[in-house]
């Protein structure tokens, strides 16, 4: 017999006001806060974010801090919103405002991958039923998301926490845990929740969000039509090499996209 659902008893998972731990750095680049502001947007204007989903970039002056907005929809965020965070996952200058719950998914990102500039945590419903059905691994189909690779990694809450938990990853143990699952990758998928991709840029992990979402739509399809040829390990590599030199045509356009000027 299947059992009801159930609402939240005491309001625990509720952003609450943050406290800062620490001192702000030395102020980051504008052109790398008006990069990160118009990354939220451009997630929502693509449809790999809705009110929930949120995107980070490693602090250019501060190598073990990154930048992400408050807790708000992802489509509204602003130059003013965004807060400092330390490589704990605590903000340093929030001033009391709420913080996203899931911030350890980006701090424990970057604190095990230095190479990761920019963490994107999306909801993606395209991608999403690719880490609950384990029989059909989720892999580069197209020649845009050939950075998948032949097989991308479904993080499984149950294994560090056991079978009561929200699916969210709000500690650094659990986040630890999403950056070991990672490993080298460059999108892992997370069961009944979502996905997190990363990249050397924040144009480049916007860029991988976007097409590891029309890749999930592409193989979701060609799997109704019959067993699905999947991209090689080393077409993977080759086509990778050769279309990293194309993400700021892509993003050019999704920023003028987002600001409605085309």
């Amino acid at each position: 017999m299947c059992t009801s659902g159930h609402g939240s008893a005491d309001g625990a998972s509720v952003a609450a006001p943050a406290v800062d731990r620490g001192a702000p750095g030395p102020a980051a680049d504008a052109a790398l806060i008006a990069d990160l502001v118009i990354a939220n947007r451009i997630l929502f204007r693509e449809g790999v974010v809705d009110a929930f989903g949120h995107v980070s970039v490693r602090h250019d002056k501060r190598p073990d801090r990154f930048l992400m907005a408050r807790n708000m929809a992802p489509a509204l965020v602003t130059e003013q919103d965004i807060v400092e965070f330390g490589d704990d996952g605590e903000p340093v200058n929030a001033a009391g405002r709420p913080v996203y719950l899931e911030r350890f998914i980006h701090s424990e990102i970057f604190r095990a991958r230095p190479d990761v500039m920019a963490v994107v945590h999306s909801h993606s419903m395209a991608v999403l039923p690719f880490g609950l059905v384990r029989s059909v691994p989720f892999r580069a189909v197209t020649h845009m998301g050939s950075f998948i690779g032949t097989c991308a990694p479904v993080f499984e809450i149950r294994d560090v926490v056991g079978d009561d938990n929200d699916l969210l990853i709000t500690n650094r143990k659990l986040g630890r845990a999403l950056a070991e699952c990672l490993g080298q990758g460059t999108v892992c998928l997370m069961r009944g929740h979502g996905s997190t991709a990363v990249g050397n840029s924040v144009k480049q992990a916007v860029f991988r969000a976007v097409y590891t979402e029309q890749n999930a739509r592409v193989l979701s399809e060609a799997s109704r039509l019959g067993p699905v040829e999947g991209l090689s390990e080393a077409e993977t590599r080759t086509a990778t090499r050769v279309i990293d030199g194309q993400v700021n045509r892509a993003w050019d356009m999704w920023r003028m996209r987002a600001e409605g000027k085309v």
